[in-house]
């Protein structure tokens, strides 16, 4: 593998549905490349004062993306630096204000899964509010639907399923190093 650093004033934004990897992938990639790291979920719990699951259930759906869209956009201004890997939530790229500004701030990759995985991965549980109760797969199902174009204009996707977190991360320093952001 080839292990020449990314140039530092460069990010890597990880999306993708829940379950598919994104803090954990994010952790060890930002450990590689010397990077710092940043997961957007806990800057916006420490911006509300509240988790995320409290926010959906106090506010709804509608006010934890406007938290979302005021994270990015502080984000996207530099205001929180550079040489990051950032993970967003598997939302924050539906809006394509949203998208358009973590692409600017670097490179957008998407994390996948099988829906079976996600599931596996993700369990029934309210720290997840979008898939917590019944119907779950029908949920998962109707959501991948509603995000798959935005899924689709990142500049990479990796799907994860089966694969170690540590084999995601070098699959991505991999495409870094080959200079294709």
């Amino acid at each position: 593998m080839n292990s020449e650093p990314v140039p530092q004033t460069r990010a890597i934004v990880l999306t993708g549905f829940m379950g598919t990897g994104k803090s954990t992938v994010g952790r060890l990639l930002a450990k590689r490349l010397g990077f710092g790291v940043l997961d957007l979920d806990e800057l916006i719990e420490k911006e509300a004062g509240m988790h995320i699951k409290e926010i959906f259930s106090a506010h709804g759906e509608a006010r934890f993306r406007e938290f979302e869209a005021r994270a990015i956009e502080r984000l996207a201004s530099s205001e929180l630096g550079t040489a990051l890997v950032v993970s967003t939530g598997g939302g924050a790229v539906v809006r394509d204000l949203n998208r358009s500004l973590l692409k600017s701030f670097g490179v957008l990759v998407c994390l996948k899964a099988s829906p079976e995985e996600i599931l596996r991965r993700v369990g029934n549980r309210p720290e997840r509010p979008l898939l917590y109760g019944p119907d779950r797969e029908d949920k998962l199902h109707a959501l991948l639907s509603e995000r798959q174009t935005a899924y689709e204009d990142c500049d990479l996707e990796v799907d994860t399923t089966g694969l170690r977190p540590e084999e995601v991360a070098g699959m991505i320093q991999e495409y870094l190093s080959a200079g294709k952001p």
